[in-house]
C-alpha cells in the first residue's frame, strides 16, 4: 500500500491511500485542480479512483467534493450523518444521490483489494470518523479532528505500519493568539482538535516495532508550525516510558500546500 498526504491543514485536507489495483482519497478539502496535481504526482488519473472516503462535513474536508465528484463520478463513502451534512452544504452544488454510499463505523467493507474500516472520533460534526485501511497484513490509518482520544481510539490504531495523526495546535500559541474566546474553547474542547502534546501521547500509546512511518497532520496555520509540532511530539516520545524512541520510526509533518513523500508499506 501507499499513503500520501496531498494536502493537510486547517485550510484543506486530502489524503491518498491505495494499492497497485485500488486507489482511494480520504477527504477532498482542496480544489479539483490541486487534487489532480497531487494525483499526477502519484501517477494516477482522477478516473482511476475507486472511492472517496469522507471523515466529516466541515468545509476543509469537502470543499472540492462537488466539482471533483461531478467530473469523475467517483463513489463517495461516509457515515449517514456525514452524508446528511454534505447534502446540507449548499456551496458544493448538486451531487448525484447515486454517488453516495452509506457506511457504519466499526463495520469493515471491501473496496477492490483493500479492507476499509471507519471508526468514530470526537469532533463537532454530525457523525465524524477516522479510517483504517488494510491489505495483506499491512495497515495504515488516518486519524485527525480528534478533540480527545480514549481506549477505543487506541484500539483502532493498534498494529499499524503507518499513520497520519493530528497535531493541530500548540496550546500556548492558541491561548495567547488572536482567536476569539469561543473559538479557542472550541479547539481546546473535547470535540475540537488534538494538541501537539496529546498527539505525542497518543503516538506513545500505539507505538510498536512495525510502526515505521508517522505523518503529523492537520496543523493549524495560526496556532502551530511544523518544527514545533515535530519537536513537541518527539519530546513526548523521548520522555515516555515506552520502549521505542524517535529513531525507531520515520516522522514528518504533512504540509498544507505541498504533498508529502509517498509512504510505502
Amino acid at each position: 500500500m501507499r499513503l500520501c498526504s496531498i494536502a493537510s491543514g486547517s485550510s484543506g485536507n486530502c489524503i491518498y491511500v491505495g494499492s497497485d489495483h485500488t486507489h482511494l482519497l480520504i477527504d477532498t478539502g482542496i480544489s479539483k485542480k490541486r487534487i489532480e496535481e497531487g494525483l499526477k504526482n502519484l501517477e494516477i488519473k482522477g478516473e482511476e479512483l475507486d472511492g472517496i472516503l469522507l471523515t466529516h462535513e466541515h468545509s476543509d474536508h469537502i470543499q472540492g467534493l462537488g466539482v471533483f465528484s461531478r467530473k469523475y463520478e467517483i463513489p463517495v463513502y461516509a457515515t449517514p450523518g456525514t452524508i446528511r451534512g454534505v447534502r446540507e452544504y449548499k456551496k458544493l452544488g448538486e451531487i448525484p444521490d447515486g454517488l453516495f454510499r452509506e457506511i457504519d463505523v466499526d463495520q469493515k467493507f471491501t473496496l477492490g483489494d483493500l479492507s476499509v474500516e471507519a471508526f468514530a472520533i470526537s469532533h463537532d460534526a454530525n457523525e465524524p470518523s477516522g479510517y483504517r485501511i488494510e491489505q495483506g497484513g499491512q495497515s495504515v490509518a488516518v486519524a485527525t479532528d480528534l478533540g480527545i482520544y480514549d481506549e477505543y481510539t487506541v484500539s483502532k490504531l493498534q498494529n499499524l505500519d503507518a499513520v497520519l495523526l493530528e497535531a493541530n495546535h500548540d496550546i500556548h500559541m492558541l491561548e495567547v493568539g488572536s482567536y476569539p474566546y469561543y473559538l479557542k474553547q472550541r479547539v481546546l474542547g473535547n470535540r475540537g482538535h488534538l494538541s501537539n502534546e496529546l498527539s505525542g501521547r497518543l503516538l506513545c500509546d500505539i507505538l510498536h516495532e512495525n510502526l515505521k512511518h508517522v505523518l503529523l497532520g492537520h496543523l493549524s496555520k495560526e496556532n502551530n508550525y511544523s518544527e514545533l509540532a515535530y519537536e513537541t511530539v518527539k519530546m513526548e516520545v523521548l520522555l515516555s516510558d515506552v520502549p521505542y524512541k524517535p529513531g525507531d520510526f520515520r516522522m514528518e509533518v504533512a504540509r498544507r500546500d505541498v504533498p508529502s513523500d509517498i509512504i510505502t508499506v
